[in-house]
C-alpha cells in the first residue's frame, strides 16, 4: 500500500541521502520553513503554481509514512527533490483520462480505508498522526490520487511489445530464474533468538552426517524434519517449489543455479551455516498476467523517472526554495576546502 504511494517521491530522495550520509542544513535552509501558507514558492508552465501550504502538506504526508525523512526537512537538496516530485505528479496526473481516474478512484478509496484503519490502531489514533504531521486527511487523499492517476496514465502507454521486450531482456539476465530446491540447514545460530547453536566445525560434522544418511538411501523429508534448522521448510520436506533464485543468499543461489539435478550435494556453506541440497528443477518464470503487471509497473516507473529528470527542468518558471550550496571548486586551495579535514566515510 505505502510502497506505491511513496515509490517515486521517497525512494529517489531518501536513497540519495542514504548514500551521502545524514544531511546538514546550511543557515539559508531554515528559510524553507518561513513565510505565509499562501506564498507562491514555485511556478511552472501553463499557469501552474505551488503554494507553501501545498508544498508543506506534500512533504509532511511523506514524512508521516517515513518518519526518518524528518532529518532532511531543512536540507535544500531534499526540498528541491520534493518540489520535483510534486510538480511531476501534478503535471502527469492531469493527463490521466476518465477511465484511468475512475479505476484509480476505486483504489484510492480502498487504500484510504486501509490507511485510516492502520493508523487508527496506533497510539492516539489517526487524529494524532494528522496533528503531529500538521496535515489533514484530504492531503493524504490528494497525494494518493496524484500517485494513482500518474501511474495509471503511464502504465496505459506501455505496449505489449515493450513488456515482451523487457521480459526477454530480464530473462536473459536471469532475473526470472526459478528452481525447486530441497535442503537441510545445519545452522550456527537459532533463527528466532540468534543465540549460538554450534561451532562451524560442529555444524559441518552434523551436515556430513546428514549427507551420509542420504547417500545410504535416507528419506530427505524425514531427515529434514529431524535435522533442519530452517523453520520455513523443515516441515514440508525441506522444499521450496518454483522459488525465485534471486531471493537467496549468494552461496545458496549459486549452488541452486549450478548443482547437478536430483543429486544430493556435499555441504554448502553460507552465512546461515551448512546446507545439504538437492535441486529438483530449474526454469524461467513464464510471462503470465502477474509478471506482465509487474513489468508494466517497472516500465511506467522508469518513464516517470525519465520525465522528472529530462522534462521537469523545462517546466519550472520560478523556484523560490533555497538552493543547495555549490560544491567547492576543484581549484580551491586545500586550506579553503572542507575536504581538507579528514572525516569518517559515510556509511
Amino acid at each position: 500500500m505505502v510502497a506505491l504511494l511513496l515509490a517515486f517521491s521517497v525512494l529517489s530522495a531518501c536513497g540519495k541521502k542514504n548514500q551521502e550520509g545524514a544531511a546538514t542544513a546550511s543557515p539559508s535552509a531554515t528559510a524553507a520553513a518561513e513565510g505565509k501558507p499562501t506564498d507562491i514558492i514555485a511556478t511552472y508552465k501553463d499557469g501552474g503554481k505551488v503554494t507553501r501550504a501545498e508544498f508543506d502538506a506534500f512533504v509532511n504526508v511523506n514524512k508521516m509514512f517515513s518518519p526518518q525523512l524528518a532529518q532532511f526537512m531543512t536540507d535544500p537538496s531534499f526540498q528541491q527533490d520534493m518540489l520535483k516530485q510534486l510538480v511531476t505528479f501534478r503535471v502527469l496526473s492531469s493527463k490521466a483520462d476518465d477511465k484511468v481516474k475512475a479505476e484509480a478512484d476505486k483504489q484510492v478509496t480502498e487504500q484510504m480505508k486501509a490507511i485510516t484503519d492502520y493508523f487508527g490502531k496506533q497510539e492516539g489514533g489517526m487524529d494524532k498522526q494528522l496533528k503531529d504531521n500538521n496535515i489533514e486527511l484530504k492531503d493524504i487523499e490528494s497525494l494518493m490520487k496524484m500517485s494513482f492517476y500518474t501511474m495509471g496514465s503511464m502504465e496505459g502507454k506501455i505496449t505489449d511489445k515493450q513488456i515482451q521486450d523487457s521480459y526477454n531482456e530480464q530473462a536473459a539476465a536471469h532475473a526470472f530464474d526459478i528452481a525447486t530446491v530441497s535442503h537441510i540447514l545445519i545452522s550456527l545460530k537459532d533463527a528466532a533468538t540468534q543465540k549460538d547453536l554450534r561451532t562451524k566445525d560442529e555444524a559441518l560434522t552434523r551436515a556430513k552426517e546428514v549427507k551420509g544418511k542420504l547417500d545410504k538411501g535416507g528419506d530427505f523429508a524425514a531427515l529434514a524434519k529431524e535435522y533442519s534448522d530452517d523453520p520455513g521448510s523443515k516441515d514440508v520436506g525441506g522444499t521450496y517449489k518454483d522459488a525465485d533464485i534471486n531471493q537467496w543468499v549468494p552461496e545458496f543461489k549459486d549452488a541452486a543455479s549450478t548443482l547437478p539435478l536430483n543429486k544430493v550435494s556435499d555441504p554448502v556453506e553460507s552465512s546461515f551455516g551448512y546446507h545439504v541440497m538437492k535441486v529438483e528443477s530449474r526454469s524461467t518464470k513464464p510471462l503470465d498476467d502477474t509478471l506482465k503487471t509487474q513489468i508494466k509497473s517497472q516500465l511506467a516507473e522508469k518513464s516517470l523517472s525519465e520525465f522528472a529528470e529530462k522534462e521537469y527542468p523545462n517546466l519550472i518558471e520560478t523556484n523560490n526554495l533555497p538552493k543547495p550550496e555549490a560544491s567547492p571548486s576543484p581549484a580551491a586551495s586545500p586550506e579553503a576546502s572542507p575536504a581538507a579535514s579528514p572525516t569518517p566515510a559515510a556509511k
